[in-house]
């Protein structure tokens, strides 16, 4: 991410510098680009976070492989994937089942996690038009647990009030039964047990490129210099005037 650092740095020059856009020309900037030296290693290390981290099993394998990389514990990342691709597929038991599988202790000291992947199978079962199986699982699994909780009584309150409308699509919590809900307990789950298996829960690269996004909107009150506007691509674009 050298081209985060080249920001930075001519952010802190220019701030002892006139108020005065400087323009900065392409040659300069991938000069000062070219002279900021960061190890093939960190580079690697990073692009390795993010594969593991988002479970992309056999990109991480391949790359491992091809860059020399330390080993990495692929049937853990498997396993991970598996519960879930289980939450996203809207098959919460057998996710929590896996959960239990790989560490009881997850959901054991996790209340918040738990709820919500209980919340999710009563999510399920409204979705799949069992009302009273709904009803049922809401009294006897979840109210206990809003009893004791505030927050959760909201969000199981919040959750049963789908039972009120026969069209969803007119319903004001109807976003609980978007697939966007699903992905949001998914990734909870994954979080925590990445967490679990002494792992960052969200990968760095993601960050970095915020943060790089954050630094350029910082040196555009400041200056005139090539900018990268398609991170997909990162091709610096020549500066306007």
């Amino acid at each position: 991410m050298s081209l985060f650092w080249v920001v930075i740095r001519q952010l802190a020059e220019f701030e002892a510098m006139a108020t005065s856009k400087k323009v900065i020309t392409k040659e300069e900037w991938e000069k000062k680009l070219n002279d900021v030296k960061i190890r093939k290693e960190d580079m690697n290390k990073l692009v390795m976070n993010f594969l593991v981290t988002e479970g992309y099993v056999e990109a991480a394998e391949k790359f491992r492989m091809e860059s020399g990389t330390e080993h990495i514990d692929l049937a853990t990342i498997t396993d991970r994937m598996a519960v879930k691709k289980a939450v996203q597929s809207g098959n919460v038991e057998d996710a929590i089942e896996k959960v239990n599988d790989l560490n009881p202790e997850i959901l054991d000291t996790n209340p918040q996690l738990f709820f919500h992947l209980q919340q999710q199978r009563l999510i399920e079962l409204i979705r799949n038009g069992k009302v009273e199986e709904a009803l049922e699982f809401a009294q006897e699994e979840l109210a206990p647990r809003g009893e004791e909780n505030q927050s959760f009584l909201e969000e199981l309150e919040r959750t049963v009030a789908l039972l009120a409308f026969e069209d969803v699509s007119n319903c004001p919590v109807g976003d609980l039964l978007d697939i966007s809900q699903r992905l949001k307990t998914a990734s909870e789950v994954n979080a925590a047990i990445l967490t679990s298996q002494s792992h960052e829960k969200d990968p760095k690269l993601p960050s970095l490129l915020k943060m790089l996004i954050w630094a350029q909107n910082q040196l555009d009150e400041k200056a005139v210099y090539p900018r990268i506007n398609d991170l997909s691509t990162a091709m610096l674009e020549d500066p306007t005037v």
